[in-house]
């Protein structure tokens, strides 16, 4: 096999085991662990369960696959945007977030919940993502990823009350939208502020961590939101 052979056959290979994450993802949307075997998997994927065993060995390989592929999107999407002046891009950083979570509900609470029971590898990967959200504010409110270690202590507790009102924002599972439910723009101006405060309070502390001011051209921090945001709504992708 030559060398053009070879990259024909692994790009075909990752395409195949992207579309086999992707079936993946709108299974554990519906169905919990527990209740999906691999024979319904192979199934509702359309290929034989070998095929699935070749590329991820076992259920659980499959799951966590499908749960970093879930991780890395929100990574994405959070980070978005670099170029951004830094009140500019702590906003969009917060919005990404706000905006992965109402779109892939399940796949959130999977995220931030530490998947299905107390699975050493599935916490393994929230501890991850959670560093990377971390590392990704603290380049946008002071241009490097790493903090001294007063600052990360007041980073993590913010974000630890991010998740919590998140969770709270999204709901439990399979259940109606709440009556009076915030719009995402609201929430993510409720979290700019607090963001903006436990900034300000860092700075108090840590000198060498002062606070971004707010962007000249958008909204500054602390200001009322504007008016709420309409979007479409995608189904969930992952059953915590």
């Amino acid at each position: 096999m030559n060398n053009s052979q070879q990259r024909g056959t692994t790009e075909r290979s990752q395409v195949r085991r992207a579309e086999l994450i992707a079936t993946g993802r709108k299974l554990f949307a519906d169905t919990s662990y527990d209740a999906l075997s691999m024979d319904d998997i192979a199934r509702q994927a359309g290929v034989a369960k070998g095929l699935i065993y070749y590329y991820f060995k076992s259920k659980r390989g499959y799951y966590l696959a499908i749960v970093e592929d879930s991780v890395a999107e929100l990574v994405a999407r959070a980070g978005g945007e670099p170029d951004l002046p830094a009140a500019d891009r702590l906003r969009r950083t917060i919005d990404g977030y706000l905006h992965y979570a109402e779109h892939h509900q399940a796949a959130y609470r999977t995220i931030v919940t530490g998947g299905v029971g107390s699975d050493a590898e599935v916490l393994a990967i929230r501890e991850a993502v959670r560093e990377e959200l971390l590392a990704t504010i603290a380049e946008g409110a002071y241009g490097h990823r790493t903090v001294p270690p007063l600052a990360r202590l007041a980073l993590v507790g913010w974000l630890s009350g991010v998740e919590g009102a998140t969770l709270d924002w999204i709901g439990p599972p399979a259940s109606p939208e709440p009556v009076g439910r915030p719009d995402r723009t609201a929430v993510g101006e409720l979290l700019v502020r607090q963001l903006r405060a436990t900034l300000t309070v860092i700075a108090e502390f840590v000198p060498e961590c002062p606070a971004p001011p707010p962007a000249p051209d958008t909204t500054p921090f602390g200001a009322p939101p504007g008016p709420p945001q309409v979007t479409d709504r995608d189904q969930p992708i992952l059953h915590p």
